[in-house]
């Protein structure tokens, strides 16, 4: 596994990947668990982010890589094995008054797992995360934190960390912040400065260490708060609505990250999160559930049984009867919601449909395959 991800890390620096490789460095070395590996790699890191001009450098920047790759390759020993977390079963819940119910549903997630909770404001994403939390009580249903051998609410909330889409405030100095949460999480002295000094790389937030709440951006608020639950090695990272605060370039970023994250040696966790990014979303998650109105609608792990008909968008100048005509008799329904054309039919493969429109040289200027995306459900 280390020759494979050392290998991995190597084909990013060769190929001018040079922020991800970075990345991926870091966490190399975080797996290793070696102090002064883990402490190189931070220093080299500052060297490459300082760079102003990423075209240009730092003298020695790839030399000194291969060299922190092959140390970490040679110390990186550890075998992940996959571990149950948390398990809900038909978990239900009614609000006071009966104005919204969350129907029974079931989900399972396992270290190096992310799933993926989607659906529109209001439908019951933000719900189901707080019950899977310990944040609301049930109604119906049971949830098994399968690594607590006591899951009171005490233990469930060092099990689980939970990051609501509007980030409480704090005070002082981001780093401040930073090393006091390490401190809680029992790291002290010079493992601690190592610790935070390694998150503020890992984050991209170190030019940001001495600022306050107010001069900083909502996204790098977010950044922060992920870097603090993180310095607490929660087993369950729970995200509601991490993307809504960052731009297209951030959330990638950051949604690699988690995978990288979730699957590390270090602290190997589940990630849930919800989402009204699909696309982002599902390149992803290993599983992902759609709600609406409190009912579980889809759940890609079922998606064979449940999806019997081809689903395409596109989006084409021609009109609707051109397209029509391409078809000819088939079997299909088109619908157009001022932007994009939908196509559901059971007759075509999404290829076969994409081969027709290309052969009858239909002007496209997007299309997506979204026969197993909740996109279709929406």
């Amino acid at each position: 596994m280390s020759n494979a991800a050392s290998n991995e890390i190597a084909s990013y620096f060769k190929h001018g990947d040079y922020d991800l490789a970075v990345r991926r460095t870091l966490d190399f070395c975080l797996d290793t668990d070696d102090d002064t590996l883990i402490a190189d790699a931070v220093h080299w890191s500052s060297n490459y982010n300082r760079t102003a001009d990423k075209t240009t450098l730092p003298e020695n920047f790839t030399g000194k890589a291969t060299e922190i790759l092959t140390a970490a390759a040679a110390l990186n020993t550890k075998i992940n094995t996959v571990q149950p977390l948390v398990s809900a079963k038909k978990i239900a819940k009614t609000y006071s008054g009966g104005n919204f119910s969350l129907k029974p549903i079931s989900v399972e997630i396992k270290t190096g797992n992310v799933l993926g909770v989607v659906g529109e404001n209001g439908n019951g994403k933000t719900t189901l995360l707080r019950c899977i939390a310990g944040q609301l009580s049930l109604d119906a249903g049971i949830i098994e934190y399968h690594l607590l051998n006591k899951p009171d609410n005490y233990a469930v909330k060092n099990h689980i960390a939970f990051i609501p889409q509007r980030i409480p405030r704090w005070y002082g100095q981001l780093k401040d912040n930073l090393h006091f949460s390490a401190a809680i999480a029992g790291v002290h002295g010079k493992k601690n400065e190592l610790m935070v000094a390694f998150m503020l790389e890992r984050l991209n937030l170190s030019r940001y260490a001495n600022l306050t709440w107010n001069q900083i951006s909502s996204g790098y608020r977010t950044r922060f708060e992920i870097a603090r639950i993180l310095l607490q090695k929660p087993r369950l990272l729970i995200l509601d609505e991490p993307l809504a605060n960052l731009d297209i370039n951030a959330q990638q970023t950051i949604l690699t990250d988690l995978i990288f994250m979730a699957k590390a040696a270090h602290n190997p966790m589940g990630v849930i999160l919800s989402s009204q990014q699909l696309h982002e979303v599902e390149k992803v998650a290993d599983t992902v559930i759609f709600i609406k109105n409190g009912n579980c609608l889809y759940s890609s792990n079922d998606k064979e049984e449940k999806i019997t008909s081809t689903a395409v968008e596109f989006e084409t100048a021609a009109d609707r009867e051109t397209v029509l005509q391409i078809f000819g008799d088939a079997n299909i329904e088109m619908q157009f919601n001022g932007g994009f054309y939908t196509i559901t039919t059971a007759a075509f493969s999404a290829q076969q449909i994409l081969g027709k429109m290309v052969q009858q040289n239909l002007p496209l200027t997007y299309f997506r395959d979204i026969t197993y995306s909740t996109k279709r459900f929406f």
